[in-house]
């Protein structure tokens, strides 16, 4: 390998991506093009890139040629819907980071028609079967059947499972769930195990939500910093 025209051995050479002239083998190694696309996940694909069951994954509704992506975040094989594919790592990390809080809207039929009092329960939480506390910031009923209906949750945390977690720690089956939304970008009419770029424009209004959250959340914290723990007793002398 040459950098910036000197031979080095050490993979542990520190470089300035985007300034730094790089080669090797004699062929020059650039800064790859940032790509974000979106999927409808079709149920029933692995949200991976090998499967060692053999099972359909993701990357089959991906265009060839592609450089790799990864997915931001996960949907598990039963579910649908929107993912984000991304080879920005560090934008994918904060899509996914905890304090992003970016919602990420859910629609959900289940095998019963809800009261007012399980809608209340999953805004206030519940304990799981494995014995973790689970919430959903907003849920509302969207239209209801005979025997079962279709609930909106959003969520501004992302835990494995969360929404079937918390449905079945309520004894409520969940038949089909979609994510239609990841902060302001909605699935909208993408077809289901259809692929598109995003556009400039949901791009911008990604990074606009994240650095929203990101000021919200360190503000927040400051607060929590500054204010004085009321169950401490001040001792004078």
């Amino acid at each position: 390998m040459q950098l910036n025209g000197a031979k080095t051995r050490n993979p542990e050479t520190p470089v300035r991506l985007g300034k730094a002239g790089i080669e090797v083998d004699g062929v020059s190694v650039g800064q790859t093009e940032k790509m974000y696309w979106m999927l409808n996940k079709p149920r029933g694909l692995m949200t991976t890139a090998e499967d060692d069951r053999g099972r359909e994954t993701v990357y089959a509704k991906l265009p060839a040629g592609l450089p790799w992506m990864g997915p931001v975040g996960r949907l598990d094989k039963a579910s649908e819907g929107l993912l984000l594919f991304t080879n920005d790592s560090e934008w994918a990390a904060r899509v996914t980071a905890p304090e992003s809080h970016l919602d990420k809207i859910y629609h959900a039929q289940i095998g019963t028609v809800p009261d007012g009092v399980l809608l209340q329960t999953l805004e206030r939480g519940v304990m799981s079967k494995e014995g973790e506390s689970l919430r959903a910031k907003r849920v509302r009923l969207i239209r209801s059947g005979e025997k079962n209906s279709w609930i909106e949750l959003v969520l501004d945390e992302g835990k494995n499972r969360q929404i079937r977690r918390m449905l079945d720690a309520c004894g409520v089956e969940v038949l089909r769930l979609i994510r239609v939304a990841i902060g302001p970008l909605k699935l909208g009419m993408l077809q289901k195990g259809e692929v598109r770029i995003l556009t400039a424009e949901e791009k911008t209004a990604i990074d606009g939500a994240l650095r929203s959250a990101a000021q919200k959340y360190s503000k927040e914290t400051r607060k929590l910093q500054q204010t004085p723990n009321r169950s401490e007793k001040r001792i004078f002398a």
